[in-house]
């Protein structure tokens, strides 16, 4: 660009244009060389006030930048365990119709153990899908518990053995407060469908004021800054974990240990595999230390986000949905997974196909600083 005719003519020295008098319009007083001692050291003065403020708001904007929470160890205690034959008896189950549209009837306990659904024993507890019913005309029978504690903070551990996957289904482990919806958030620990074949996805969804487009200590790919239900069709932001992480990947390895840390600092979440447990984990004894395991695999920390206001009066929730929001989106069910038909009809006609739409948990424990 010519930038020419920008140029002020008062300082112009051409002179076919400019009168002798013109020419000599920059005094000696206006220029440094002229100038008394007093004034140039006011002159250095300013300028360097000037550099310093310079420097101090660089240094400000640096920091805001790439500031980032204490996550200082907390002395844990163990509150909660959800284990063992009594496993189901710390839930109510949820079997009015499915918020989110599904091709599904959640059933209540005595129709889930009825027609085994849900059951436990010392060593597991396991919640399924229909898998005998030859047309489910309305929808296939499935189960969504919700524990009857809540929390506000807290460590959780779930050790889970198998994961469901399969075309149609939409699993979920989340927290959240389901009569108070998005006002206290809901923060989804596993979340996959059909296949499960992509990873696992944990994501928080919240009111408006909770960000991620700050400085995060993560392992896996962060998808949207934006927490916030009312953005991007309530995708929330998610973390997208490798995908040994969830369905049929993790399962062949036996299983593994998602632990979620919820604190004032922000949230974050590990996954370890079965044959690689830590030994505070691994062992019965011994109270977990997330200041010993690493960068998580998601973290989502409080620099932009109050996490005590947008997260709280949280249930654990586990549930098996079908078709249904996500699962049954083209994306999904048809360019991701090649699923048939249109996955009400193949939901409806296809009880064999879910054989492995089942979870199977050795235990949920929780734990809060003392």
């Amino acid at each position: 660009m010519d930038l020419s005719r920008f140029r002020s003519t008062k300082f112009s020295k051409d002179p076919a244009t400019t009168s002798d008098s013109a020419s000599h319009d920059v005094s000696p007083e206006r220029q440094p060389s002229g100038w008394s001692l007093r004034k140039k050291l006011i002159f250095a003065a300013a300028v360097t006030a000037a550099a310093v403020i310079a420097v101090v708001i660089g240094a400000v904007v640096g920091v805001k930048v790439n500031r980032y929470p204490d996550y200082t160890p907390l002395n844990y205690r163990l509150v909660d365990t959800y284990q063992g034959k009594s496993f189901f008896d710390k839930f109510d189950y949820f079997s009015a119709e499915d918020p989110t549209h599904g091709f599904v009837v959640y059933v209540d306990s005595i129709t889930a153990q009825d027609f085994n659904l849900t059951h436990a024993s010392d060593s597991s507890a396991v919640l399924r899908v229909d898998a005998s019913t030859p047309n489910a005309i309305v929808g296939r029978n499935s189960v969504r518990i919700e524990s009857k504690a809540t929390y506000d903070t807290g460590l959780f551990m779930f050790d889970i053995v198998h994961t469901p996957y399969g075309c149609g289904t939409w699993p979920a482990l989340w927290l959240t407060d389901g009569y108070n919806w998005p006002e206290n958030g809901e923060i989804d620990v596993l979340e996959s469908t059909n296949g499960g074949s992509h990873g696992n996805e944990i994501t928080l969804h919240s009111t408006d004021g909770c960000n991620m487009d700050v400085k995060r200590k993560l392992t896996g790919e962060a998808v949207f800054q934006s927490c916030d239900n009312s953005t991007h069709g309530n995708a929330g932001c998610g973390v997208i974990g490798h995908p040994t992480t969830y369905g049929e990947a993790m399962n062949a390895n036996g299983g593994g240990v998602y632990a979620l840390e919820l604190r004032a600092a922000g949230v974050r979440a590990w996954f370890f595999p079965r044959d690689a447990l830590p030994a505070d984990i691994a062992s019965e004894d011994r109270i977990p230390d997330p200041s010993s395991w690493g960068t998580a695999l998601a973290d989502f920390p409080s620099t932009k986000c109050d996490i005590g206001s947008h997260f709280r009066n949280q249930s654990i929730i586990a549930n098996i949905a079908l078709c249904g929001e996500l699962a049954a989106l083209p994306q999904y069910y048809d360019h991701m997974y090649n699923c048939p038909a249109t996955c009400p009809e193949f939901v409806a006609e296809n009880p064999d196909a879910f054989e492995e739409a089942y979870w199977e948990f050795r235990s949920f424990k929780v734990y809060q600083a003392t």
